[in-house]
């Protein structure tokens, strides 16, 4: 029916699929919030003051 090659594969797929599934899960729902909270606050800390900063002149 089966052969042992193709067991190996297919436990082997399923183990790609499941890691994949899981990193994209914690991607989605960690990573790309923090990142996108942190440039959103870094942006309304920094981004208003942009032009008074750029204009003082250097020392």
């Amino acid at each position: 029916m089966f052969e042992f090659d193709q067991y190996l594969g297919f436990i082997s797929f399923l183990t790609i699929l499941t890691i994949g599934f899981w990193l994209m899960i914690f991607l989605l729902t960690f990573v790309i919030p923090y990142w996108l909270i942190g440039a959103l606050r870094e942006y309304l800390k920094y981004g208003r003051n942009k032009g008074t900063v750029e204009d003082t002149p250097t020392k």
